[in-house]
This record gives structure tokens, C-alpha cells and sequence, in this order.
């Protein structure tokens, strides 16, 4: 009997590093021009006599829809594999991408930069890269290889912030966005690295399924995962990282531009966000084969808030010279202490950054088995997009409304504590239930 046609491609033949390097490049290649959005910001709104709450509204669109998206895009892949999803998901990115450099009235903005990349990051984004490899790589490869594809898109971050700034500035900020919009079809050979076969193949997993959970239905595995008390947890703790990021993303720049800071600082902070979120991601994938999941969550999430109070008590002495080692100034901009509280604020959080996501991944592979874990992961990563869509819409709104991110700022660092204490409770172990998978 001859094997079916979604057989044709056989991942598990492929060397786990090629795999692993096909997923941390469209890691990056995804990553990186949304985490530059925030520099587009000001171009956009001044050349159109925006507020920033127009563009803001935008991007908040983009991550709710990225959310909504995310469960389906990964039952889709779950079903019938990943490799069509990645190529729908790059093109639609693509198209969001090119259709910005159109955007001469807030409709055009919002389908390009809001249900295009939205969708299009739904399909492509790291979150399907981390799900592929759930199914492709052996267990005891699942935790690094979450942390590699998680920093991954962080170093897509280092790239494309300063790599942003300067094609903005010598080319235009609609050239730049051409230039992202090649780069990410990058991804559609990349993906054949990472094409899975339908969910009753459960490719490279080096498991057999029991006859029960090999008959689940998406229906069944949903209603097992929110019957679960850990799951409903985790998916409501991943709200605040959703929120934090998205708001620092978008706003931050224009932050630190309002408080004195050179756009150049901007980038190079945010360059250091995603530098340094290579160490933290991969620290945070190695410390989740060791140490309890739910302490690394609570102990990022608390850590996140300190490092916010931190910056906001720095402001009122922004402008104030200061010499580090007998240097003034660095790349011809004086250094102030606003200057090197914005630096120090992009390493510690960059070292907190995405590093929620391996120990969250993790978890939700415990709990349920590799089989549904696209859905069930994209479940709480729309929690986590539900907190980004806030975090965006209500900096440029109470921004336009008080002229300060003041109470944003602060409700970040509430959310931080909420969800530090949120997560302890998890219990880190296989959810009851016929349908799990052995040997997750």
C-alpha cells in the first residue's frame, strides 16, 4: 500500500541541528521587523498629521489578530502539518509589510500593519517554529531547542532595531519596509526544514500514542486543557507578558525620545533587548530541564517589574552628565544619566524578555503531549496577544488623553507582581485525563 501523499516529506531523515537552524532563522526572519515597528512610528504619524493613538491602534490590531490567529494557524499545522502554514503565514506577512508603504489613511494601516502581519504572524512566528519542534526533535532536545528558536527571534530583534533606524534614515521609512518584505519571504525555503506530517504520524517524537488519545478530538483535547486548573493559570499569567512587551516594543522609543534620549539610543536599546534575550532565553530553556517552571515564570515576572520601577525613578535625572571610566560621550551623543539608564533598562530586560516562553512551552507540553500542542500553546499565546493589544492601545491612547505613559508604566509593573503569584500554584506534571500522550 502506497503511503499517502502528505508522506512525501520526511522530516525525521533531517539532522536534529538542521532542524534547529531552519527554525531559529524564521525565528529571526519573523521576529525582527515586528520588533522594529516602534520605530516607524513617528515617520508614519508625520507624514500622514497623526496621533500616535492612530498608529498604536494599528499594531494593537496586529497583536490581537496574531493572537486570534495563533489557535488556529495551529490546529491547521496539528492536522496537516506545518509546512503550508509557514508559506501562508511568510506571504501574508509579506503583503502586511508592503502595504504599510501605502498608508496614506488609517484603513490602509490598519488591514496592512493590523490583519495582514497580524495573520501573517500567526502562520510564521516562532510560536509554529517552537510547535514544529515539538514534533520533530526527541524529548530530551525539547527544552534547548525551545530556548534556541525563542533567542532566535530575539537576535532577529538585535538585527532589525538598529538595521531600522538606519534604513529609515537613509532610504525612507517605505524603502525600509520593502526591504523587511524580501527579507521574510526568506522563510518559505527555510520551512521545508520544518514540514511535519499530519498529526496521526506524529513524526520524530519517538513515541506511540495510546489507541484513546490517538483518536482525540480537537473538540476533546480543548476541553481537557480548560478543565485544567495549571493550563488556565499559565494562559492567564501569559497575559502580562504579552502586555509588557508589546507596550515596550511600540512605545519605548518615542518614550525615551520624549524624555531627551536621541533616536539612536532608541535603537541601540532595543538592539540590547535582543542581544542580551539570547542569553536569557537560552538560560531560561537550560534552567527548565532543571529547576521548577512555575519559579522561573514567577521570578521573570517580578523581575520584569523591578527593572520598571527602576527606569521610571531614573527619569527626573535624565539630562544629568554623567562620566563612565573617563568617557563622556559614545558615538558623539553626550552620555546623561537618561542615556544609561535607557541602556542598562534594554540588557535587563532583553535578559527577561522572551524567556517566559520556553518554561511556558514546556509546560504546556507536560500537560498535554506533543499532539495538540500548537493549538493548545497558541491557546495561551492569545492571552498573551489579548495583553499586547492592551498594552499598545492604551499607551497611545492615554498618551493622546495625558500626554504621559505614566499610568502604563505602572500598570505593568502591577501585572508583574499579579502574575509572579499567578504561576506559583501550577503543577507541573501530565494533566488527568484518557487522552494524554505517555511520555511527554
Amino acid at each position: 500500500m502506497s503511503p499517502p501523499a502528505s508522506a512525501a516529506v520526511a522530516p525525521r531523515v533531517l539532522p536534529v541541528a538542521l532542524v534547529i537552524l531552519a527554525g531559529c532563522l524564521c525565528s529571526m526572519l519573523t521576529f525582527g521587523p515586528r520588533s522594529a515597528m516602534g520605530f516607524f512610528q513617528q515617520p508614519i504619524i508625520s507624514a500622514n498629521g497623526w496621533g500616535r493613538d492612530v498608529f498604536a491602534f494599528a499594531i494593537a490590531v496586529q497583536n490581537l489578530l496574531w493572537g486570534v490567529g495563533q489557535p488556529f494557524m495551529g490546529a491547521i499545522a496539528d492536522r496537516f502539518g506545518t509546512l503550508r502554514v509557514l508559506w501562508i503565514g511568510a506571504g501574508l506577512y509579506a503583503a502586511g509589510l508592503y502595504l504599510m508603504t501605502f498608508s496614506t489613511d488609517p484603513l490602509t494601516l490598519n488591514i496592512g500593519a493590523g490583519v495582514l502581519i497580524g495573520f501573517g504572524l500567526a502562520g510564521s512566528s516562532f510560536n509554529l517554529v517552537l510547535a514544529a519542534f515539538g514534533k520533530l526533535l526527541p524529548p530530551e532536545k525539547r527544552g534547548m531547542a525551545f530556548g534556541f528558536g525563542t533567542a532566535a527571534g530575539s537576535f532577529g530583534q538585535f538585527l532589525y532595531s538598529p538595521l531600522g533606524v538606519m534604513l529609515i534614515r537613509d532610504y525612507g521609512w517605505q524603502q525600509a519596509l520593502v526591504i523587511f518584505a524580501g527579507l521574510t519571504l526568506l522563510v518559505l525555503p527555510l520551512a521545508l526544514a520544518l514540514a511535519t506530517k499530519p498529526q496521526d504520524k506524529a513524526p520524530g517524537t519517538g513515541m506511540t500514542a495510546p489507541s484513546a488519545a490517538a483518536g482525540q478530538s480537537i473538540r476533546q483535547a480543548l476541553a481537557e486543557a480548560f478543565r485544567h486548573r495549571s493550563y488556565v493559570l499559565l494562559v492567564l499569567g501569559f497575559f502580562t507578558c504579552g502586555f509588557q512587551l508589546a507596550f515596550i516594543t511600540v512605545h519605548l522609543p518615542s518614550y525615551l525620545k520624549d524624555i531627551g534620549i536621541p533616536p539612536e539610543i532608541g535603537g541601540w536599546t532595543l538592539a540590547l533587548v535582543g542581544i542580551f534575550n539570547i542569553a536569557g532565553s537560552l538560560t531560561a530553556g537550560w534552567a527548565s530541564n532543571r529547576v521548577p517552571k512555575r519559579w522561573i515564570l514567577a521570578l521573570i515576572y517580578l523581575a520584569r517589574s523591578v527593572v520598571t520601577v527602576g527606569l521610571l525613578l531614573a527619569v527626573p535625572f535624565a539630562a544629568v552628565p554623567v562620566s563612565l571610566f573617563g568617557i563622556q560621550s559614545m558615538a558623539g551623543i553626550p552620555l546623561t544619566i537618561g542615556v544609561l539608564t535607557a541602556l542598562s533598562f534594554g540588557a535587563l530586560t532583553g535578559l527577561l524578555w522572551l524567556s517566559t516562553v520556553p518554561p511556558t512551552a514546556g509546560l504546556v507540553s507536560i500537560m498535554f503531549g506533543p499532539r495538540y500542542m500548537a493549538m493548545l500553546y497558541g491557546f495561551a499565546f492569545f492571552s498573551h496577544q489579548v495583553g499586547g493589544f492592551l498594552g499598545v492601545w492604551l499607551g497611545g491612547l492615554l498618551f493622546e488623553r495625558t500626554g504621559s505613559y505614566d499610568i502604563v508604566w505602572w500598570l505593568s509593573v502591577a501585572l508583574g507582581i499579579a502574575s509572579a503569584l499567578i504561576n506559583l500554584p501550577i503543577v507541573e506534571r501530565a494533566a488527568p485525563g484518557r487522552w494524554q500522550l505517555q511520555g511527554a
